[in-house]
This record gives structure tokens, sequence and C-alpha cells, in this order.
């Protein structure tokens, strides 16, 4: 090879090197991710290492995962972030949060973005499951991009069942059958119960969703999913539905009182419970460490099968612009494309949003391995908007904290609903007042 050749060569191999770096003397654009984990446990550190492949591939950004807590700590902290006008470029979002966000003027559309790439809106939303729509495409413009969903499910003891007679493989497809079910599966000794036939959590958040599920499954309308300022706690679905789960804990099959995540599956996993409605984002921990056979159904119902989607959206904060706004973009896409989107759900358990994800190898293998994680995608044909409305967490809060009143024996169903709606309304109100009730020529 002469010198001149190599010379070529050489300087071809800098101007590829060169290309796939920051210019000379130019700091990677650096950005954060807010991210609803605590700092320690197996999530953190299934994204720490998401983040640390992002980097290594694109050396012209540097991201920084910050973990944030739960999502309504997440809404928390971004906001302070913005107040003091240092937002992060990206932030994993309740999915349910971005109706509220968008009213506010906290978060940005991606419209220009998905343009320049040369996508129309409905292009982009495309390639993902069209129930997620609903929580991320706000007045025909994309707000959220959906990274990991959920829906809930009901997860099995199949020993326990097959102890008490019943069948694993034919699990409980109504309320009736659950109910019947929860019975058989309790035990006690003397008044003490020793293991209960179902557990439930309750906590804020997750709460307000299951008693959702429920109202979508009993025939009802939780809020109104194309005006921000309704809801519908005090409406004979909603009722029916808290008062089959209020039931469960009278008839002494369901903890009395606010069940918290944690100890649910804790109560799952130890055999202290036989049966558990919860998301399908807890199914990779306790398939990991279940000592028993499980399985996992569709969310009984009553009336019908429906539930809402849940999980988290990435967002852009408003005031992200120029080079952290195009950073934050391509970490979007990066993060949302099928071969991550597949990754993150074999290593959570949330479903992959990106439909193309289960057309790929790994995850059809995956799948053959381990067919329970193909029952939150099956439901998503019955899954509907999750709930979204002005002032999103203090509305939710309203209907979670007279939940707690009821399993805790304190209220009525009707009592605990009344006042609930009564709550929300006033929290809703002027919202309501500007917008539905601002007529032409009013004041």
């Amino acid at each position: 090879m002469t010198t001149t050749r190599r010379s070529l060569l050489a300087g071809a191999a800098l101007a590829a090197t060169l290309a796939m770096t920051p210019a000379f003397g130019q700091s990677p654009t650096e950005i954060e991710l807010f991210f609803p984990v605590p700092v320690d446990g197996q999530l953190a550190r299934d994204m720490a290492t998401l983040i640390k492949e992002f980097n290594e591939g694109h050396p012209a950004i540097k991201v920084t995962p910050v973990y944030t807590g739960s999502y309504d700590e997440t809404l928390i902290k971004t906001r302070a972030a913005m107040k003091a006008g240092k937002p992060p470029a990206v932030s994993i979002m309740s999915a349910n949060f971005l109706r509220d966000l968008q009213i506010e003027g906290e978060i940005q559309p991606l419209d220009t973005l998905i343009k320049a790439d040369g996508k129309s809106n409905d292009q982009f939303m495309g390639q993902f499951f069209p129930a997620l729509s609903g929580n991320a495409v706000l007045d025909r413009s994309v707000y959220g991009v959906p990274f990991h969903n959920s829906t809930p499910i009901l997860y099995i003891n199949a020993e326990h069942f097959k102890e008490a007679g019943l069948d694993p493989e034919n699990p409980p497809k109504n309320w009736a059958e659950l109910a019947a079910a929860a019975a058989k599966l309790t035990k006690r000794e003397g008044d003490r119960v020793t293991r209960w036939g179902i557990a439930i959590p309750s906590q804020y958040d997750t709460g307000g969703w299951l008693l959702q599920a429920l109202t979508y499954s009993n025939g009802g309308r939780w809020f109104n999913v194309d005006y921000a300022g309704e809801v519908y706690y005090d409406e004979p679905s909603t009722l029916g539905a808290l008062t089959f789960w209020s039931d469960l804990v009278k008839n002494k099959v369901l903890q009395p009182g606010v069940q918290q995540n944690g100890a649910v599956s804790t109560a799952f996993l130890s055999g202290q419970a036989s049966m558990m409605l919860h998301s399908t984002g807890s199914l990779t921990f306790v398939r990991s460490n279940a000592k028993f056979p499980l399985k996992v159904a569709f969310v009984p119902k009553n009336l019908q099968n429906q539930v809402p989607i849940g999980g988290a959206s990435l967002v852009v904060p408003t005031g992200v612009e120029g080079e952290r706004r195009k950073a934050a973009w391509t970490l979007i896409n990066w993060m949302t494309s099928p071969e991550k989107s597949g990754w993150w759900s074999r290593a959570t358990g949330y479903f992959a949003p990106n439909m193309q994800a289960y057309e790929l190898p790994e995850m059809k293998a995956f799948l053959d391995k381990n067919p329970d994680a193909k029952v939150a995608v099956d439901q998503l044909a019955y899954a509907r908007p999750w709930f979204a409305t002005y002032k999103t967490v203090p509305v939710r809060k309203a209907v979670e904290d007279e939940l707690a009143n009821v399993l805790s024996g304190k209220k009525s169903p009707k009592e605990a609903l009344v006042a609930a709606q009564k709550a929300a309304d006033e929290i809703m109100k002027p919202y309501v007042e500007q917008t539905a009730l601002k007529l032409p020529g009013s004041n």
C-alpha cells in the first residue's frame, strides 16, 4: 500500500470518527431524564443500563438519569425544576398527567419534531398500540410518546387454586366467579384469617386506577374523555364497582384498610394471598420471585371486559429548546424504538408500546417461554384511556380518600362517592367556569 493511499484511508477513518463525535473542542449536549423510581431497585438498574448504552452510542449527547420517586413526586419535581428555570429535557411522566400539563402550558407539542422527520402525527403514532393514543394525542397534537405502559391484570397462585379445588387454567372471568374463588381460597383459624383469597392495592394512584378498572368492567365511564372538567364518581356503575370491592372486605376475603403496592405483592409472593389485582408492570418482579406456579388473567368483568391504560410517556417540558430539544428527541426516538421497547418490556413486565417490538425474534422467543406476558397485550383490545382531567392528582385523590374510608369501614360506598364527587367538582370549578360555563357575552 502506498503512503498516499495509507494517508487517504487514515483521513477517511478520522473523518468518520469526527462525524460520530462532537466537534473538536465541543462538549456533548448534556440533558437530564427524570425517571419515576426510587434510587435503588431493579428498575433503576435497568434504566442505568439503558442510558449507558445510549450514551455510548451517541457521544454528542450525554444523558443523566435523575430518579424522582413516584409518579406524583415526579410531577412535583418536574414542575419545581421548570419554576427554577432548569427543566429536564425529558421526563417520564404518568400518562394521565399529560392533559393537566397541557392545560397549564407545561409540556410542549412534538408535532414540529415529528414533521422534521418526514412523518405526519398519524404516521408517528401508528407505530404504537391504538389504545395508547388517548393519553398521548391531545387536540390532535402529540404531547407524549408512550414508553412503558400497563393494564391491571389478575395474578393467580396455581397451587392454591388446585388445593381449593379450582382450576388455574380456568381463572375467574366475572365478578361472581372472582368472589366465589376468593371465598374458597381464604383460610381461617377461628376468627383470624391466615390466608386472604385476594389482595388489591388501594394506595394513592393505584387505588384510583383499579377502581376505574372495576367501573369500566361494570359498564361505566370514569371521566369525560373529551372534556377535562367532568368526572363520574357518583354514578350507578361506579357505585356498583365500589360496593363490590367493599363486599370483598365485608365477606372477609380481602384485608380491610388501605393496602400499599409493595405489601400486596409481598403477601401474594409469601402465600398470604392467593390472588391479587395488580399492574402488569409488576409481572417480571413477581415471576422472578414466585416460588409457586404463576398464572395471570384478564381483570374479571361484570358487564364487559374493559380496563384503563396505565404507565408512562416521555414528554418534553416547556422551555427546552435548541440543541437540548434535538437531543431530547433523539433520546425519545431511541428509547421507543422496537428494539429498546422490547428490551424494556422483557426487563420490567410493562408491555412494549411499539407494536413492531412483538415482531422481533427475541420478543417472540420471550413470549414462547413466558406466555403470561401476552395477557396484558391481549387485554389491550379492551383498553380505554386512563383518567385525565384538569388538576388530575387532587381530583384523583378526592375519590381515593373516600375509597380509604370505605375500605376502613368509616363510610358506605354511596356516602363516599357523593363526597368524592362534591370534592372533585370543587377542585375543577375554576376550569369549568373558564371553559364550559364561559358563554358568549358573559363577564
